[in-house]
């Protein structure tokens, strides 16, 4: 094996010429020569794959069995991410305070910081359950094929193959070189990590709340405490789903009747974390005759997540749909962990979890806590007084993702369907999409979106009947979740007779829609992926009907409209891949093209605004430079930054900034007009002239000279803005401490797919680059390119790969 920097490390370069001449004479799909794959027949347990990476660092892993796949993958995913993958293993195993100390934290994949303790004291409890183990002794659907499980198991040995050729103390990446948590993985970590991927939207949010819920104490007068009182409000962030997590996403599915050339065409634009567990990495894996797949996956993940095959691409958004729903128990007086099922008393059972911390001193200590669960679930204390453990109630949190091991095969068979109708077929059979809509579109021109996730069986009729507590209904009518009576075995989660197991809504009961023109999602509900073919008559859980639209969803189904219709200034009135490509980085803020002009009348009128604080602020200068604004976030774009502190504060106007209101019969249009006589909205443009003077940044300034990613020292200014700009290309930020905004979320992998009579064309790029490590050549390359609005071929056909002038090939066996 020949590494990166040219040495022989076992293997062999195998030479470029045979592929080239091979390729001359054949545009389409070309049979590697014989020795570019290991034909020497090696016994049980063994691994043969060839890695050949293209531009960028992009590995086409072929094989001719799924072990061997995946033995090709974990190697060369260890080569640029191994320090990522290795810290996420520490995580799942509980072993955070271990290494890195009790106290300190690590960011939550939605933002925020997770304390290690708690974080290992929820893992380990998963660990000492055996919770995973279970899931793996149970046969398929429930359990993993036997396809899925060659794939894990080639994995990790590929992965564990380049740390032994390394070595711990010779890695490349210095954030993890010679570190005492760098060690060989196992099957049994990686499905560790699947499970965490399951519980990201339900559990895994809920870490804290789990871990600090514990038995009242008694007050002073011996007695349990009360209720709090109940919140007037909810923030709109309380609970996760689409945007309230800090996640998003966009995608089109594009059916005949919208293309061209009469094929379908796919527009994934994920909107995901740029650090941490939850990036995305790039491969094509070709398994041949079964496999020929192109995209990405998260990290430790041996299938593709988004991407394309010969005759189907997909992509995903994250769903409104709640995966868990607490339920209310109702104590015994004086006894918290006693509760009443069914007029009968019950106990809740208790499991105490250990782990190691390491102290001040490098010695390492030993650290209790002790989990309350009742039959329905694990107790949860949730702030706020929204969902607390007092002398009355406690409430116990069920997870419809707890025995949700099945994620890989979903992917997997996604992986391997040739259409639209096969891919749904794939989804139901396994109901493992733990959090996310799916949108495709096919070779035969047709477009699909589903929510066809793991939901827990919650009726509307089943809300009627046991929602019942102030505090429950409060949530359900602000935040759409449902707490249940846990008194009532007839208030339990229902079944479906096409579930793959009891208690999730079946295939049947999913909102699912087959289009010949289009389909879209940005997060918001089923209800509108076309506004010609509403989807309703789906249990509340899932997500609103006739309800606003963000901005958004209201800007991807108007680029679809206005390119159907020809009134967006490019040729023609159906999508060509070069115009996706456009419509995909125009970068229109959809909030200045409805409220931009009348912002500025109200400016020029008004010179000055009395703000909160009783003092005057002068909006006299941003007038010219909103009007001079081009609506857009582009990297020369001036007066964005203006806007997008204006409208961040416009939004949360009381009563909205809106004049006209929603209308459900008008969806895309509704709300707009700016409320200009509401005394908030001048005030919210005072607001963000003096937050841009604060932080030293002019009024005028270019988006781009403000927002951007320091990579190695070098500033990458990055084009976009938003989610409540109404941006599609968004571009979640932290404000750094010279004034500067750093993306940490938003578009991640943007994949633009067409199919043609010669097979899949498809255009790409990972915008905060393929590796994680700072000495590699791929930490940024496509960050720059993305900068740009530069594009990747996703080399696709065997003549592809050959062709490229950066191919590099490398053999593996064990």
């Amino acid at each position: 094996m020949v590494g990166r920097d040219g040495r022989n490390r076992g293997g062999r370069l195998l030479p470029l010429a045979a592929l080239l001449v091979a390729t001359a004479c054949e545009p389409r799909a070309v049979t590697p020569p014989a020795d570019t794959v290991a034909t020497v027949k090696l016994g049980a347990g063994s691994f043969s794959a060839t890695v050949r990476r293209t531009a960028h660092g992009i590995p086409h892993v072929l094989a001719d069995d799924f072990a061997s796949l995946g033995y090709g993958y974990g190697y060369a995913f260890a080569q640029d991410n191994l320090c990522e993958l290795a810290n996420v293993l520490v995580t799942v195993n509980a072993q955070r305070s271990r290494y890195f100390g009790p106290d300190a934290t690590y960011p939550a994949p939605l933002g925020g910081d997770l304390i290690n303790l708690k974080s290992d004291f929820f893992y380990q409890s998963i660990v000492d359950a055996g919770t995973v183990d279970a899931l793996l002794a149970k046969p398929a659907p429930l359990g993993p094929s036997q396809d899925a499980r060659e794939l894990v198991r080639g994995y990790a040995a590929g992965f564990n193959r380049y740390l032994r050729e390394t070595g711990v103390d010779a890695l490349p990446d210095p954030r993890c070189r010679g570190a005492a948590w760098v060690r060989p993985i196992t099957e049994h970590d990686l499905y560790l990590r699947y499970y965490q991927l399951s519980l990201f939207a339900s559990s895994g949010f809920f870490l804290d709340a789990l871990v600090d819920a514990k038995p009242p104490a008694l007050l002073p007068d011996g007695s349990l405490p009360l209720p709090l009182p109940v919140p007037a409000s909810l923030d709109r962030n309380v609970f996760p789903h689409s945007e309230s997590m800090g996640l998003g996403s966009n995608a089109f599915g594009l059916g005949g009747q919208a293309t061209r050339n009469g094929k379908g065409m796919v527009l994934a634009n994920p909107h995901f974390p740029w650090e941490g567990s939850e990036r995305f990495y790039q491969a094509h894996l070709t398994v041949p005759g079964k496999l020929n797949v192109s995209g990405v996956s998260l990290l430790g993940v041996p299938a593709i997540l988004i991407g394309h095959n010969e005759t189907l691409a997909w992509s995903h958004t994250v769903s409104t749909a709640y995966r868990f729903t607490p339920f209310e128990l109702k104590l015994v007086p004086g006894s918290p962990t006693t509760y009443l099922y069914d007029g009968q008393l019950r106990q809740m059972t208790t499991q105490t979890v250990t782990v190691q911390a390491r102290e001040a001193g490098g010695s390492l200590s030993s650290r209790q806590h002790t989990f309350y669960r009742s039959h329905l679930g694990p107790m949860l204390e949730y702030p706020a007084g929204l969902m607390t453990w007092n002398g009355l109630t406690g409430y116990a949190f069920a997870d419809a993702n707890a025995s949700n091991l099945r994620v890989l095969d979903t992917f997997f068979a996604m992986d391997r369907a040739t259409n639209v109708e096969e891919l749904r077929q794939a989804q139901a059979t396994w109901q493992g999409i733990p959090w996310v809509n799916t949108l495709a579109a096919d070779a035969q021109g047709r477009s699909y979106y589903a929510d066809m996730g793991v939901v827990p069986h919650v009726t509307n009729a089943h809300l009627a009947r046991c929602v019942l507590s102030p505090i429950p209904l409060l949530i359900l009518q602000q935040a759409g979740l449902p707490v249940l009576d846990g008194s009532r075995s007839d208030c339990a989660w229902g079944t479906d007779a096409d579930a793959v197991e009891p208690g999730i809504l079946g295939p049947s009961r999913m909102p699912h829609l087959t289009r010949n023109d289009y389909v879209t999602n940005s997060n918001d509900s089923y209800w509108l992926p076309n506004p010609a073919q509403p989807l309703t008559g789906f249990p509340r859980i899932l997500g609103e009907e006739n309800s606003v639209r963000s901005l958004r969803t209201r800007l991807g189904l108007k680029m679809v409209q206005g390119r159907l219709a020809g009134t967006d200034d490019l040729e023609g009135q159906r999508f060509t891949l070069e115009q996706l490509q456009t419509v995909m980085l125009n970068n229109r803020a959809h909030s200045g093209e409805l409220l931009r002009d009348a912002a500025v009348a109200l400016c020029r009128r008004t010179p000055f605004v009395l703000m909160a604080d009783g003092t005057f602020e002068d909006l006299r200068p941003a007038c010219p430079v909103l009007a001079q604004w081009d609506l857009k976030g582009n990297l020369d774009s001036r007066g964005e930054l203006l806007w997008r502190v204006f409208i961040f504060n416009a939004v949360a106007v009381t009563g909205g900034p809106y004049l006209v209101p929603f209308n459900p019969a008008d969806p895309v249009n509704t709300p707009r007009t700016l409320n200009t006589l509401h005394p908030q909205v001048a005030q919210a443009l005072g607001t963000a002239i003096r937050t841009l003077r604060t932080r030293n940044i002019a009024l005028d300034a270019t988006t781009g000279s403000v927002q951007g990613k320091r990579k190695n020292g070098v500033f990458i200014p990055i084009h976009g803005c938003s989610h409540d700009e109404g941006c599609f290309n968004q571009i979640s930020n932290r404000l750094l401490p010279d004034g500067t905004y750093e993306p940490v979320l938003g578009s991640s992998f943007i994949m633009a797919v067409s199919f043609t009579d010669a097979g899949p064309v498809a255009k790409s790029v990972l915008t905060y680059s393929q590796s994680n490590n700072p000495a590699s050549p791929w930490y940024a390359d496509q960050t720059a390119m993305f900068s740009q609005k530069q594009w990747v071929d996703m080399r696709y056909t065997e003549a592809d790969i050959a062709s490229d002038p950066a191919l590099s090939i490398t053999q593996l066996q064990e």
